[in-house]
């Protein structure tokens, strides 16, 4: 039998988000739910509570808290007088109201708006709230299932010095505002860590926390454990990378393997392997968390669109991504999804890129393959104006929530002025989690603009006619070709995959132009001053490569 709560704000009160929130909540977690109304009049109330027999009564009041107290008063007199003090009566009001109304002595839980979402599913679920002692999951998918229908937070944090970052570690932990921490080494330390004779020390903690022994990574970790317990991630690094991910699980639990398809090799410059070595030991990787069932994260798409390919490029590979990680066995991967990149991106054109390639992505969901979607600002786009970099903070996890992420990867206001600190780290995902509660019920359904439907479906049909000029140029194969690392360099080689700021590297072509036309990023022909498409490009490429 479900459980029912009757919510309803009370008195002159016409505030309702709080108590439709917490409904909203408990439906979540197996209640039902009865919704009266603002400004309700405590006879209107109790006459419902008397006919329905609630489990509870969620009462809200938001105003001043001496109003508050003297309505609540009246409340309780009349639930005394009714004989209705058997049932469970429950508060949600600002603090002000909530300390003021405290003092009456009547309801059996007061909540003032500081609870974390563990509080009050705890409360929910009937379970005593420790906050010492709180599972709040010490994995990826549990950790995930304890917080829905909210998604987790994640944020990217590493110092130049390891005293500082292991000091913010504890200051973010503690300050229970995030799910994730990943861990942000610097280049010699991905590069290099299991080569310290390579390392050019002049450049220790370029790019982030100088991690240089195991005991580095266990006092990271360690340094994690207060507050609400967040996971550690890290990247993989950019050579020995069975060695490094096998160094992560065993000190850090690294919550899921972040790995790209193509890069970390002399196609970026973050390390000297060639493309075919970097495919194939990016795609072991895979497999080798695969083989464990844990999740894995292919860094592949923005790598494009931040070098300003086309956004046809960025969707085919978005696929690609997934599609490997599939391939080699993994079973739950995480798509990311980064906004605002290119640039000049509008919200629309973005919108209709990012459900493109989700579109593709969650094509390959079955059985033994979970999609979990993972949205986050680019990291470009963050103006140095610290004002106006909030509103962009707050922009992009706007969009973001459009494609009802399970984790939302906030990216600090201030990356463009200076590496987070933890008040840095905190704050953003402040205002990261005031645009989540805004927009976990009820967001607008962008998927059902026009224009966006037309550049989603324009771009799910170029993407298929690269895709298959991918793998016809490996027909011959015995291997899938979309999986085959010499085909996926030869494509990227001729330049059917490709980029402007690729101009120079041995490995890629190099020759492809583009321009952001009414917020899209199209293949451009800048001496004819037209569009390029897909088709055009395409038959060009094949025509010289003579295939």
């Amino acid at each position: 039998m479900e459980r029912l709560i009757i919510g309803a704000s009370i008195g002159n009160c016409v505030h309702v988000a709080g108590v439709l929130n917490f409904l909203r909540l408990a439906e979540e977690h197996g209640y039902k739910t009865k919704f009266l109304g603002p400004a309700v009049s405590i006879d209107y109330l109790l006459d419902a509570v008397a006919e329905a027999d609630p489990d509870m009564v969620a009462v809200s009041y938001r105003l001043t808290p001496e109003t508050g107290y003297n309505i609540v008063a009246r409340l309780k007199d009349a639930v005394l007088e009714r004989g209705l003090d058997s049932y469970s009566y429950i508060f949600g009001g600002t603090v002000p109201v909530a300390n003021k109304v405290k003092e009456l002595d009547f309801f059996s839980r007061i909540f003032n708006g500081e609870e974390e979402i563990e509080e009050i599913i705890a409360f929910l679920e009937g379970r005593d709230y420790d906050e010492k002692n709180i599972d709040y999951g010490d994995n990826l998918l549990d950790r995930l299932e304890r917080k829905r229908p909210y998604p987790l937070i994640r944020h990217h944090f590493g110092l130049p010095s390891m005293v500082e970052t292991i000091e913010g570690i504890k200051e973010i932990a503690e300050a229970k505002v995030l799910d994730i921490i990943s861990i942000g080494p610097d280049q010699n330390a991905q590069e290099f860590f299991f080569r310290p004779e390579e390392m050019d020390e002049d450049e220790k903690g370029a790019g982030g926390v100088p991690i240089r022994t195991e005991e580095d990574l266990r006092a990271l970790y360690e340094a994690s454990r207060r507050g609400n317990f967040p996971l550690l991630r890290s990247y993989s690094g950019t050579q020995d990378l069975v060695q490094m991910a096998e160094l992560l699980l065993k000190t850090i639990k690294n919550a899921w393997c972040a790995v790209p398809l193509t890069w970390y090799s002399i196609l970026d410059g973050r390390s000297s392997r060639d493309l075919v070595t970097a495919i194939k030991e990016n795609q072991n990787l895979m497999k080798l968390h695969g083989e464990r069932d844990l999740p894995v994260e292919v860094n592949e798409a923005h790598h494009w669109s931040l070098r300003d390919a086309h956004d046809t490029i960025a969707v085919v590979m978005a696929y690609l991504a997934a599609y490997n990680a599939k391939k080699m066995g993994v079973k739950t991967y995480v798509a990311q999804y980064m906004f605002n990149t290119p640039n000049a991106s509008s919200a629309s054109m973005d919108l209709a890129k990012m459900f493109a390639k989700k579109k593709l992505i969650e094509s390959l969901e079955d059985e033994n393959f979970r999609v979990l979607t993972q949205v986050r600002a680019g990291l470009t786009s963050f103006p140095v104006d610290q004002y106006k970099a909030k509103g962009q903070l707050a922009y992009a996890s706007f969009l973001g929530m459009a494609l009802k992420p399970d984790i939302v990867h906030v990216v600090a206001y201030c990356e463009a002025d200076h590496a987070a600190k933890p008040e840095d780290v905190i704050e953003s995902c402040r205002i990261a989690r005031q645009v989540i509660d805004k927009l976990i019920y009820g967001a607008p359904d962008f998927s059902a603009d026009p224009l966006i439907k037309k550049r989603r479906d324009d771009l799910l049909r170029e993407g298929e006619i690269l895709l298959k000029a991918i793998k016809d140029m490996g027909k011959a194969l015995k291997e899938d070709p979309l999986s085959n690392a010499e085909n996926l360099a030869k494509a990227i080689k001729i330049g059917l995959l490709d980029a402007p700021h690729l101009k120079g590297n041995p490995e890629a072509a190099g020759r492809l132009s583009t321009k952001v036309i009414n917020g899209a990023c199209y293949a451009y022909d800048y001496t004819r001053e037209r569009i390029i498409t897909e088709e055009e490009r395409i038959a060009k490429i094949i025509e010289e490569a003579k295939i």
